[in-house]
């Protein structure tokens, strides 16, 4: 029965096989936060409810059709803790670190896992990438929930729950998870801008992307301090495309705004809203305010920084960040004339540029298919329907409010956007694709009138 086992998982593309995971993982998330001592007594917890749940929590997005306050244990809040965690490092991260501890040798086939997991592309140095990853950002979440936890002493009255509701706050910006156990996301904490900025440090931290952090650290601790550094194409491009949407986000947030919910705020609220707001749509689902309270192109504009997300090999979704820092190139390269793109004295591979526009027009199908299909099953407003799906599909967790209102096929809906936001959008492709197959004929070239 085994061998017929691994000979069927044989049969599986490395794209196939993690996605495979990640709905195993999901199953068993499902189980842990249905366990009698996560759930309160009391509580409303239907199968849809506890699969929606786990979902949200495998994909990192913060969803909710229950309060999690209201509906887990103080064990629950730990299973979800750990399940954030399982989702937001990678089920593959997570698997290397077991098989590390167990010394059972990383093949092949273990090492192609890790490669489509983290989407990266050459397999050399992944065991050691996916051990500073995992370092990296356990270290992060440790001095997060310590500097959030001894600050809390302050609003809650016992230690104990000073540290649980920093440790979960921790991990769940860290992650990028959008969940809380205050009961109103950050809300509470609206005028206090030390937990906004510690909030939007380990957002961005989580967000950035692993090799910029691997990177960045590199740089810090490297012993000759007088030679130059020479940081990969992906950092540059990365880190300069995700401030970019940052400090986009927060002027355009904060212009838009200015004669409307801003009116009767002093320059600093008004400053610190659209900061919080704009590092959040990169996927971390906190809010320190209710969305609603947005005009109209604000909302629209949240809906655009949502949908492209976070960066390539991170805790968030989306159809990724440096995704549309190629689509504008190639855009600025061929308005300009130009077959290939350059940049940073470097020229981007024809294969990545084909793959972020496959990336984006994938998305932009799914994302129209789920909004006409939500506006079918779904008495609400467009706008909040188009939010909800942007949200997921990004794995932001932001929401107008609509998501404990959806239909049974809503919900399903939205955990399908979920799932695909985290597995990424081409080992969607692929589960469909199946393994790559070599061109063996080739027809004579004709022109096609295009435009």
């Amino acid at each position: 029965m085994w061998q017929n086992f691994r000979k069927n998982l044989d049969k599986l593309t490395p794209a196939q096989i993690i996605v495979s995971y990640y709905l195993i993982a999901v199953a068993v998330s499902m189980g842990l936060l249905s366990l009698p001592i996560a759930i309160q007594p009391d509580a409303k917890w239907s199968l849809l409810d506890a699969l929606f749940t786990a979902a949200s929590a495998v994909s990192v997005t913060g969803l909710t059709v229950v309060t999690t306050s209201e509906t887990f244990t103080v064990p629950g809040i730990f299973i979800l803790m750990f399940v954030l965690q399982f989702g937001g490092i990678g089920i593959m991260t997570l698997g290397t670190f077991f098989w590390l501890i167990l010394r059972k040798k990383i093949g092949l086939r273990e090492r192609q896992l890790i490669m489509t997991d983290q989407n990266q592309t050459s397999m050399a140095g992944l065991v050691k990438l996916l051990k500073e990853i995992l370092f990296i950002i356990i270290l992060i979440e440790i001095i997060g929930s310590l500097v959030l936890g001894v600050y809390f002493l302050k609003y809650f009255p016992t230690w104990q729950e000073a540290f649980l509701q920093g440790m979960f706050a921790a991990v769940s910006a860290t992650t990028n998870a959008g969940f809380d156990i205050t009961g109103s996301s950050l809300m509470p904490f609206a005028n206090d801008y030390f937990i906004q900025t510690i909030n939007i440090l380990l957002l961005t931290l989580g967000a950035i992307g692993f090799p910029v952090l691997i990177e960045l650290k590199g740089y810090l601790l490297r012993k000759n301090k007088k030679t130059p550094y020479s940081f990969s194409l992906y950092t540059k491009l990365t880190s300069i495309t995700f401030f970019g949407l940052l400090f986009f986000g927060t002027i355009a947030i904060f212009v838009l705004e200015y004669n409307h919910f801003f009116s009767n705020k002093t320059w600093h609220e008004s400053f610190f809203y659209s900061l919080f707001q704009s590092a959040t749509t990169r996927n971390g689902g906190l809010a320190t305010m209710d969305i609603n309270d947005f005009s109209e192109p604000t909302l629209l504009l949240l809906v655009a920084l949502m949908f492209i997300g976070a960066s390539p090999s991170s805790v968030g979704g989306g159809i990724r960040t440096t995704t549309f820092a190629l689509n504008l190139l190639f855009l600025y390269h061929f308005a300009r004339g130009r077959r290939s793109v350059k940049i940073f004295n470097r020229e981007v591979h024809q294969e990545d540029i084909i793959k972020s526009l496959v990336v984006s027009i994938l998305a932009v199908f799914i994302c129209f298919f789920a909004v006409v299909l939500l506006m079918v099953t779904e008495n609400q407003p467009i706008l909040a329907i188009v939010f909800e799906v942007a949200s997921a599909f990004g794995t932001t967790g932001l929401s107008m409010g609509i998501t404990p209102e959806l239909t049974s096929i809503g919900k399903i809906v939205i955990i399908a956007l979920m799932f695909i936001g985290r597995v990424g959008v081409i080992s969607f492709l692929f589960i469909i694709g199946g393994k790559a197959e070599k061109e063996s004929i080739r027809y004579p070239k004709e022109r096609v009138i295009i435009g």
